[in-house]
């Protein structure tokens, strides 16, 4: 399972990426093998704003169909649209080429209430016991 150490982790397994002014987010390595071959994304529009812990879109598997969550408040400035036509890059790569949208914080200070890698590291073999 490969979790790099320069990310932010939620609980509901999606990643965050801090880059300058702008935080990326994408689903995790753990995420998409246990949804297996993603076939749909469903992504908010650009301009979208969304809460902390808000639904902002979807991924679609041949096993099952699960919501992304925000991580942080904010505002979608852009949407990784090669996704929808190629879904599966999500499998592929999910901490580069697999990202899922860029957001604008309200308040970067609210990544601080994220997991570091170590601690998702722990989180995940504790709920998969």
């Amino acid at each position: 399972m490969n979790i790099p150490s320069e990310l932010k982790y939620t609980q509901e397994h999606e990643w965050v990426r801090r880059d300058e002014s702008l935080l990326t987010i994408g689903i995790t390595d753990y995420a998409q093998t246990e949804l297996g071959d993603i076939v749909n994304v469903e992504f908010p529009e650009e301009g979208e704003h969304f809460k902390k812990d808000e639904a902002f879109g979807a991924v679609e598997s041949v096993k099952a169909s699960s919501e992304v969550f925000m991580p942080v408040s904010g505002k979608v400035v852009e949407i990784n649209e090669p996704l929808l036509d190629s879904p599966e890059i999500i499998n592929e790569d999910p901490y580069e080429e697999g990202w899922m949208i860029r957001v604008e914080p309200d308040d970067p200070s609210e990544l601080d209430s994220l997991m570091d890698a170590a601690a998702y590291e722990r989180y995940v073999k504790e709920e998969s016991e």
